[in-house]
């Protein structure tokens, strides 16, 4: 098991506080040092002339990592924890934290931003652009419409897209679901409708038949499944394969679910710079259970 630490970052806000202790159990089961980060942003050179400038207080005065040694103190079952206060603008310092983590775990927003807003900034930044998996704890409050077939106990929620499969998020989620005694639930949907355009305005009704993608589409799953299931006897898993809406299917997974995984969009040719796509950005907003976001191997990249 890697020794590198589990990241959590706070910010003295209700938010991270939930988030820490998230990352409290992800360090304990993992048996990995827990690195409790505050990015302390002050005024900087752009600051209008005039206006007194303060700089970053001192490692022993800062009150954020103050209040978390507070909410951690009696804890006897906590990890080896190191506190680390850095400065800077978050969005860009808590992503390069990734290179040094084997997770990074932050609350769904922070004390700064519109209070409508459902995911941070510093969220997005870092479940877009850091180099270890990002894991997303959403504020309480939350509502699913709808819901997805589970059974009683620990649940990991893995999105399986069988066009372009994702090898790195598959064996995050089955490791995940192996340290929590967990079942792994993977959601595999196919686009149903499909549609055909004759000429403009003329919408041809498909000739395909839907048993048949359904079919093809739990044989790919299962496939894509067997290695995985080989390396982990011990996590029971079950494919749930559905049409339509990948993102409303994890989303509505994540009711009563302990994390749903979801990979990052891989770079394209035409389109290099780093992007979440628009199921797992929807998932991130929307979820109610932790989301793991799980970057791309250097290769895929």
């Amino acid at each position: 098991m890697s020794t590198l630490p589990v990241i959590a970052a706070v910010d003295g806000s209700d938010d991270s506080l939930r988030a820490l202790d998230w990352a409290l159990d992800a360090a304990r089961g993992r048996g990995a040092p827990l690195r409790v980060v505050h990015v302390w942003q002050y005024a900087a050179a752009w600051t209008p002339p005039g206006v007194l400038v303060a700089g970053p207080p001192e490692p022993d005065e800062d009150e954020v990592l103050d209040q978390v040694r507070t909410h951690v103190e009696g804890r006897a079952d906590r990890p080896v924890m190191e506190y680390l206060g850095l400065q800077g603008a978050p969005g860009a310092v808590l992503p390069e934290l990734g290179s040094t983590a084997q997770l990074l775990v932050l609350g769904s927003r922070g004390r700064g931003g519109f209070a409508s807003l459902l995911l941070g900034s510093n969220g997005m930044a870092a479940a877009r652009d850091a180099a270890c998996p990002v894991v997303v704890v959403p504020r309480p409050g939350r509502e699913v419409h709808g819901a997805m077939p589970a059974g009683p106990g620990p649940r990991v929620v893995v999105g399986l897209h069988v066009d372009s499969p994702d090898e790195t998020t598959l064996a995050f989620a089955f490791a995940e679901a192996a340290l929590r005694g967990a079942r792994l639930q993977v959601v595999a949907a196919y686009p149903w409708p499909p549609q055909a355009w004759a000429s403009p305005g003329e919408l041809v009704p498909p000739v395909i038949d839907q048993d048949a993608i359904e079919n093809e589409t739990r044989t790919l799953t299962d496939a894509l499944l067997a290695p995985h299931r080989e390396h982990h006897p011990d996590v029971p898993t079950e494919p749930y394969v559905a049409p339509g809406d990948a993102a409303g299917h994890l989303v509505a997974a994540s009711k009563d679910a302990d994390l749903v995984v979801v990979g990052r969009h891989r770079r394209r040719l035409l389109s290099p710079a780093r992007l979440l796509g628009s199921v797992t950005q929807a998932v991130l907003l929307h979820a109610v259970s932790p989301v793991a976001v799980v970057p791309p191997t250097a290769l895929e990249e």
